[in-house]
């Protein structure tokens, strides 16, 4: 994996200091797009339903309407990528079922 650029430290260290939830909704509101926005909630669902075993790929997916590619690409993250889901998921939903 790659270096982080400074530029993407400094957008951590931002978010980082946001303190409620409140500000988070205006900070990312102002960052990103309502359907950008969309994109990344929806991958949060699909890795919050596959922490808890809430179905296959293809019923997460029509849940979610979304494609088996993505709930596949978020599976992928979820289990092989840095930790940073299931760190997340642990700390909101505790041990996986």
């Amino acid at each position: 994996m790659g270096e982080v650029s400074r530029e993407t430290k400094k957008l951590y260290t931002a978010i980082l200091k946001l303190k409620s939830l409140q500000e988070a909704e205006k900070f990312f509101r102002d960052l990103l797009t309502l359907p950008e926005i969309g994109e990344f909630s929806k991958r949060f669902q699909i890795a919050k339903l596959l922490w808890q075993n809430a179905g296959s790929y293809e019923t997460i997916a029509k849940k979610l309407k979304v494609s088996t590619t993505t709930v596949t690409r978020v599976a992928h993250w979820l289990n092989h990528g840095r930790g940073g889901y299931r760190l997340i998921l642990e700390r909101l939903f505790g041990a996986q079922k």
